[in-house]
């Protein structure tokens, strides 16, 4: 048993040592400093190149070699989209892409499809926007020669299957009756109609379109559509170039489709303006407004890119989710929004506010662009922006799948063969007066469409200064 002589000295060795450790560590603990005030060396992040090569039956693929997992991945763009659905058959691109995947072949039906996929535990995907249909399909390295057979099958020789129609066409006519109940997604589709008027850009499906639509307008919508040449492709993984070419060139080589090469639309020619009021007794208001912009190819797109970040797309400290949502609590989500394409863009806002306050909202958002308009923009603003759309650019690439399909889609859109690898130098190059000499030329009041989805009775009265709405009833 240990003496109490002992039992003190140990003791006392103890809080000497640590009455001897708590001033050091108070002395050598580094000051605390915010985290915008750490300085790190520059980012650097050098991309990989994709290899573009042309196939001998005009498609083109864009090659990137990944072998860390024994996978391969496979993204294709085609020149198509529902911008080129005929009037009155609005749905027929869409319903076309999706039959072609749960369709059948011309071998293969629908249900002998779907079990070897599943057997392969692969799920190919084919989609379709307003300007483009994509294809995605990720598969084991062993199953490539299936997989490759497969999808070809697919996008070449679809049996388009009359009950696969019929299902397809109740999916959408019940996801149209869905879109009247969902604020929101009938607010933006209804922007998107109004914004184009006259252009093919503006129209969307109805039951009343979908009930004209037949299985001889699926086959000949792909038949003008869906040819190799007419498609980019983008493969990536765990195979070689030699073996990637020699594959695709074997399973897409003998096409009895014609060659049809279609290039991007033009550009609509006007976009709508003024007011436009969708009445709907719902206890929250859907504004989003917008006009027609500069496009990817424009000189001072990188200015606008990063105008669009200041006023509403950079987050919780950009000018509208500031003001709108932070300070005055008005709506609890709001921003803006650029999409920009190869020939033309589409700058809009947006807010989601309670009824009350659906007229406040408006005219905070408004001010907000009058003021950068008139030359409000700030250099800390800007420096704020452009580091943050550097640094999040990169996560565009994290993967080589991404890489290949990000330059494959700079081809798609014609644009420069530089644009990726210099987007970051022309963002830090762009300056104080060039974000305020854009903001004064294509923030335009006068040109901007404004649509209101809410309770029009609750609003209070109508603005003087305003013009008087146009109200809409949509189509289900």
């Amino acid at each position: 048993m240990k003496s109490k002589k002992t039992i003190f000295c140990t003791a006392g060795l103890l809080l000497a040592l640590i009455f001897l450790a708590a001033p050091q560590a108070a002395h050598t603990a580094p000051p605390w400093i915010p985290p915008d005030q750490i300085r790190y060396p520059a980012l650097e992040f050098r991309m990989p190149q994709a290899q573009r090569i042309a196939l001998k039956n005009g498609m083109f693929l864009f090659y990137l070699q990944d072998s860390e997992l024994p996978l391969v991945s496979l993204t294709a763009l085609v020149r198509t989209g529902t911008l080129h659905d005929p009037a009155g058959k609005e749905g027929l691109a869409e319903i076309t892409a999706s039959v072609m995947r749960t369709g059948g072949t011309a071998k293969l039906g629908s249900g002998e499809m779907d079990r070897r996929l599943d057997f392969l535990a692969a799920s190919p995907s084919i989609s379709m926007s307003l300007d483009s249909a994509s294809i995605h399909f990720i598969f084991l390295k062993s199953d490539l020669d299936e997989c490759l057979d497969l999808l070809s099958r697919m996008l070449l020789e679809p049996a388009f299957e009359e009950k696969k129609i019929q299902e397809a066409l109740a999916l959408k006519k019940e996801e149209l009756r869905r879109t009247v109940d969902n604020p929101q997604t009938l607010a933006f589709r209804e922007f998107n109609r109004l914004l184009y008027p006259g252009d093919p850009r503006g129209r969307y499906a109805t039951s009343a379109s979908l009930d004209n639509i037949s299985r001889k307008d699926l086959i000949s919508f792909h038949r003008e559509y869906f040819s190799p040449a007419n498609m980019l492709l983008a493969v990536s993984g765990d195979i070689s170039r030699e073996e990637a070419v020699k594959k695709i060139e074997q399973v897409f080589g003998d096409a009895k489709i014609p060659r049809l090469v279609h290039d991007i639309p033009a550009a609509p020619r006007q976009g709508g303006r003024g007011f436009f009021l969708i009445r709907k007794p719902i206890p929250q208001s859907t504004v989003v407004g917008g006009e027609l912009t500069i496009s990817k190819n424009h000189p001072d797109f990188y200015a606008f890119e990063v105008l669009d970040f200041l006023i509403g797309s950079g987050g919780f400290s950009s000018r509208i989710f500031s003001a709108v949502r932070n300070e005055e609590g008005l709506a609890y989500s709001a921003g803006s929004f650029y999409r920009a394409r190869s020939n033309y863009g589409v700058f809009g806002t947006y807010a989601f506010t309670k009824t009350a306050s659906t007229f406040q909202a408006i005219s905070l958002i408004e001010s907000i662009l009058r003021d950068a308009a008139a030359g409000s923009i700030a250099r800390a603003e800007l420096d704020w922006a452009k580091r943050s759309i550097i640094n999040s650019f990169i996560f565009s690439f994290e993967q080589p799948r991404q890489i290949a399909f990000e330059q494959m889609k700079n081809e798609y859109e014609k644009l420069p063969a530089d644009y990726l690898t210099t987007y970051r130098e022309k963002i830090e190059a762009v300056t104080l007066e060039d974000i305020r000499r854009i903001a004064a030329a294509f923030l335009h009041e006068n040109r901007r469409l404004t649509l209101i989805v809410g309770d029009a009775d609750r609003f209070g009265a109508w603005p003087e200064n305003w013009p008087a709405p146009a109200q809409i009833v949509p189509q289900p």
